[in-house]
């Protein structure tokens, strides 16, 4: 699976772009599941194998968010029928639509076919959107909500991990391997017991903190953390000395975590050594800390509800 960063474009469509191809497989009069059609009608619409896998950060396919959302437009202009709990069926306006626009739709031709589909406040948010659509991103016409959600989130984590970054480049060197200690205890590593400390400083023998996996430390992971620059990138030779120190403590699993990057050198060299070394640039770093909430807090919390369908079954 994979994710979308903020310099990502998204190769799945728009969801208008997927109100014909889900009309299609339903235009022999068939009714079937909600699965059933996702997978047909990403068929018909070509989506590439990449495309099947973009996640949300919900965990959930990108591409069934915007087929689900095109189902529910449809459903709601009265082009498709729901005769039971996740089944579809098309109808005459289904039928007469696939006539009326084959071409299909971007999004300014659903917005003004569908619109009037929509509750009041939607048609309203959506007026507002289509002032500010040319200062948007071509997605941000979307109008999926839960979409609209995690973009938002996204740009706020985005500017935390600049600031988080940059405060952790300002930081005392101490300061920064108790961090990378810290996180990696609150991904898992260490156990219940927590056990885990920073070693840095003079007569650190090249690792600057380890972390016990077992009560009685036979299992160690071994951390090295460099408070970098952006453009001061690690080279071979350093990760060459980290791999060095490893084995001076008889270890086999090392961390390398920086606030800038690796060069490729480095990278290649890792893939090649015995010892089994994970290296984690900035850019993973925060999003790392980010995700399991360290040295960042929640301000705020949200919930998005849906129709219990069960409870009407």
């Amino acid at each position: 699976m994979s994710t979308l960063n903020d310099d990502s474009v998204s190769a799945v469509p728009i969801w208008p772009a997927f109100v014909i191809p889900v009309l299609r497989v339903l235009e022999d009069g068939q009714t079937l599941h909600r699965k059933d059609v996702f997978d047909a009608a990403a068929r018909i619409a070509g989506l590439t194998a990449e495309a099947r896998e973009e996640t949300l950060r919900s965990g959930g396919y990108r591409y069934e968010q915007r087929l689900g959302w095109a189902l529910s437009h449809l459903a709601k202009a009265s082009w498709i029928d729901r005769p039971s709990r996740g089944h579809y069926v098309i109808n005459d306006r289904g039928r007469n639509a696939l006539v009326q626009y084959p071409d299909g739709f971007d999004y300014a031709h659903a917005r003004e076919i569908f619109a009037p589909f929509w509750p009041n406040e939607t048609r309203k948010s959506a007026d507002s959107q289509a002032v500010q659509a040319e200062l948007l991103p071509a997605d941000a016409g979307i109008l999926d909500p839960i979409e609209q959600i995690e973009d938002g989130i996204s740009r706020i984590e985005a500017e935390v991990g600049e600031e988080l970054l940059h405060r952790l480049r300002e930081s005392h060197p101490d300061f920064f391997e108790q961090a990378v200690v810290d996180l990696l205890l609150a991904m898992g590593y260490g156990g219940a017991e927590q056990r885990g400390k920073r070693i840095g400083g003079t007569g650190d023998e090249g690792i600057d903190g380890v972390i016990d996996q077992d009560a009685l430390g036979l299992d160690r992971v071994y951390i090295q953390a460099k408070r970098y620059k952006a453009g001061n990138n690690i080279s071979r030779e350093t990760i060459q000395a980290f791999v060095g120190a490893l084995h001076g403590f008889g270890a086999t699993r090392g961390v390398f975590l920086t606030t800038s990057a690796f060069t490729p050198a480095a990278i290649s060299y890792t893939s090649n050594v015995q010892s089994r070394v994970v290296l984690i640039d900035g850019e993973r770093l925060i999003a790392l800390m980010i995700k399991y909430r360290v040295g960042v807090q929640v301000r705020s919390t949200y919930t998005a509800v849906e129709v219990d369908a069960d409870f009407f079954d």
